[in-house]
This record gives C-alpha cells, sequence and structure tokens, in this order.
C-alpha cells in the first residue's frame, strides 16, 4: 500500500520526515541521490565524500498552527577520499496555551526538539561512497508551568552513493535504523516510569537524471517499526535550470504537493551562493513556507 504522510508522521521523530530545505522540498524530497547544497548529508550522508568544496547551508521552514522548522549544516572534503559534517535541527510548536488544573488559563508554553547530527562518508572506489549520521536527539515537552519532561537518544543513518556518469546517480540509505526516544516520567505521573519511542525505519532506493538543465529526481521509501511493513512512500520532483542562475521547480512527496524557485548568484567567489524559497501544501490543506540559503567556499 501507498502510505501518506498523515499515516506516519505522527510516529516519533515526524520533524526529521517532513522535509527539510527549500529546494528539496519543492521537489518532492526524493534526494537520495540527489546532492542538497543547503544540506549536504541530511538526505544520504554518502554525498560528503564526494564534495571538493565546504557546504554551509541554512534554513526556515514556518508552518501553519505555530510549528517551525530550522536547519544549519556544515560539510567539507577531507582529502583524500573522505568527508566530514555537522548539523543542527530545530523543531517546535509555539504558543500553545497553558491551564490549570481547574481549566484556567496560564502561561503560554512551547515545544522543542533539537539533533545534532555528526556525519563521516568514505569513498571505496571512484564512483562508489559510504557514508553514516551518528545523531544525538532531544525532546523538551511542557506539562505544566514549572514542569516538563524530557526524552533523549541516538540514532543513525546509512548511506551508499553511486556515481555512475555525468548523467545518472544511485542512492540507497538505511534512516533512523536505531533511533529512538527514552523518557522517564516517574517525576510527573505517579504511574509513570522508563519507557522507549522508536523511530520508524525507512530504506530509501533513489536515482537521479539530470540532461540540458532538467533534472528529474525520485526514489521509494520502505517504511518500516522495525518489524512490520508499514508502506510504501514514494517521492518524485523536476527542476529546470536557466542560463545556469534560475530555477523552477516542481514535484510531490511525504504526503505534500509543492513548488519553488532559485537563484544562484556570486558573493565572494563565482557561483557561490544560491537562495531558494518552497511552497508546500499537504492533504490537511496545511501550507508552508521555506527559505534556504547555501554558501559554498
Amino acid at each position: 500500500t501507498l502510505t501518506k504522510g498523515q499515516d506516519w508522521a505522527g510516529q516519533s521523530g515526524g520533524f526529521l520526515r517532513m522535509g527539510m530545505t527549500a529546494r528539496s522540498i519543492a521537489m518532492g524530497g526524493g534526494f537520495t541521490a540527489e546532492l542538497d547544497h543547503s544540506f549536504v548529508p541530511f538526505h544520504n550522508p554518502a554525498w560528503t565524500a564526494f564534495l571538493t568544496k565546504k557546504y554551509l547551508g541554512s534554513s526556515y521552514t514556518n508552518l501553519s498552527l505555530d510549528r517551525r522548522l530550522a536547519a544549519t549544516s556544515l560539510s567539507t572534503s577531507l582529502p583524500p577520499t573522505a568527508g566530514v559534517g555537522i548539523s543542527w535541527v530545530n523543531a517546535g510548536v509555539t504558543d500553545i496555551q497553558g491551564r490549570t488544573s481547574s481549566g484556567e488559563k496560564s502561561s503560554m508554553m512551547q515545544t522543542s526538539e533539537n539533533t545534532i547530527m555528526v556525519t563521516f562518508a568514505q569513498r571505496i572506489q571512484p564512483w562508489l561512497s559510504v557514508g553514516a549520521n551518528f545523531k544525538i536527539l532531544k525532546y523538551d515537552l511542557p506539562i505544566t508551568n514549572s514542569d516538563q519532561i524530557s526524552g533523549s537518544g541516538i540514532g543513525f543513518d546509512l548511506g551508499f552513493l553511486i556515481k555512475s556518469g555525468d548523467y545518472i546517480t544511485l542512492g540507497f540509505v538505511v534512516q533512523d535504523f536505531t533511533s529512538n526516544y527514552q523518557w522517564d516520567t516517574n517525576a510527573i505521573f505517579t504511574q509513570g516510569g522508563p519507557y522507549k519511542d522508536d523511530f520508524p525505519t525507512i530504506y530509501r532506493l533513489g536515482s537521479r537524471f539530470n540532461n540540458k538543465g532538467l533534472k528529474v529526481i525520485g526514489d521509494l521509501g520502505f517504511i518500516t517499526n522495525h518489524s512490520d511493513y508499514i508502506g510504501l512512500l514514494p517521492r518524485l520532483g523536476v527542476e529546470y535550470g536557466l542560463l545556469d542562475k534560475y530555477y523552477f521547480r516542481g514535484g510531490y512527496g511525504n504526503g505534500k504537493t509543492a513548488f519553488g524557485v532559485g537563484y544562484q548568484y556570486s558573493l565572494f567567489k563565482e557561483n557561490d551562493s544560491n537562495i531558494d524559497y518552497a511552497f508546500s501544501l499537504d492533504w490537511a490543506v496545511q501550507s508552508g513556507h521555506t527559505i534556504s540559503y547555501a554558501f559554498n567556499f
């Protein structure tokens, strides 16, 4: 069965599965085999082994219902055949109206989810690389004005990339194959206790085709809860470049239809900067606006 975003977005770690940068969101998010200049290791950590420059990127998404999503990433080559990166992702909901046990309004509260991601990748052949993301995860959830509970954990992504030529690239990623939140609610609830929320594990296979300014990307995700198969997640997008500066994009993935534009320009050196925008609309008619900036040096 095909799985829409609403069927599994409520499981732990949803902020890491909803799309991160303007360019990737505008093209459906199927970047398993595509390089994302604004967040190189996010979709496939193996890409960092093929870098020849340093990439600094930042993104911010303003979502309906007072939700937010932000990311910053730095990736670089590690000569002769490796690459490394470090990234930070933050998500949350603001303006949550707190209430007392009697139902009276109290202060405003907000949630916060954070991930620190460390990446290493190695080329094992001139055309083949393998990479991994190590994630440190934390979730702060308010209970009352003065109490909150926090969940924390670690996780991993494993990626492979095959650059088969100038036109076609293939990628394979196992996303969140050990990621989880560990909670301890003894301090809040009378019958609380430690428990674990596992993230779904996604096995993604993707490719890209690039020719004469037209780029087509896509991937297919097999979603599991570690023991059972849940469904398929197809994602597809296109990009057309005009004069190697202006880019027009559209795609569908993660339960969203999206489109966007991009502009590449010279800040200090030739074509060292990219700014991108995406508008997305999901199944519940909830919209999102994402802007990203990437700088290479």
